[in-house]
């Protein structure tokens, strides 16, 4: 499933993939288009926010503020810390695993569902532990193998969603990249 590549594509497209807390839930049939366009206004203002708080500090000119603007910075940093320690106390995140996924569909590692190929559902992915709600995709497990893969095709998100969505892994690509390409000053 991970080949520790630079670029990470599910279903021919850019995808994020990291260690995230997911969960999944089964729907009963026929509810999935309906049920996918109610998450879609959530879905668009988590990711939204998610990108304000990610986006906030970054500016390439020095500025004669900037010791202000970094304890500012940190001190946000500081607080949506505090604040995603409270919400994962009060509501306890589904187990973490690796996953990737993009607009189209996810594919994760889950040994314990005892779901099919072919049920319909809704897969939550917890981004951050700052953000209180997780991100909602329904759609269809295309499969589930004896060792635990699941793959699952999301019902269409939607243009606005589906913009955010790249944008949020093109971001984590970026950082990634960099991260990798950085010399090691050991």
């Amino acid at each position: 499933m991970f080949d520790g590549s630079d670029t990470v594509v599910l279903y021919d497209e850019l995808a994020y993939e990291e260690v995230l807390p997911v969960g999944w839930s089964a729907l009963g049939g026929g509810t999935e288009t309906a049920m996918a366009a109610g998450f879609t206004e959530r879905n668009v203002r988590l990711l939204q926010a998610l990108a304000a708080i990610e986006d906030h500090g970054v500016s390439e000119k020095p500025d004669e503020s900037a010791p202000d603007l970094a304890r500012l910075d940190y001190k946000i940093n500081l607080l949506l810390d505090l604040v995603g320690q409270l919400v994962v106390a009060n509501r306890p995140r589904p187990a973490t695993t690796p996953i990737r996924f993009n607009a189209r569909g996810a594919i994760w590692h889950a040994p314990q569902l005892a779901s099919q190929a072919g049920q319909t559902g809704m897969a939550e992915i917890h981004l951050r532990d700052f953000l209180a709600e997780p991100l909602r995709l329904v759609g269809t497990l295309t499969q589930v193998s004896p060792e635990g893969e699941v793959t699952m095709r999301f019902v269409p998100v939607g243009e606005a969603l589906a913009d955010l969505l790249e944008r949020l892994i093109f971001r984590h690509h970026r950082r990634q990249v960099a991260g990798i390409r950085q010399p090691r000053h050991d």
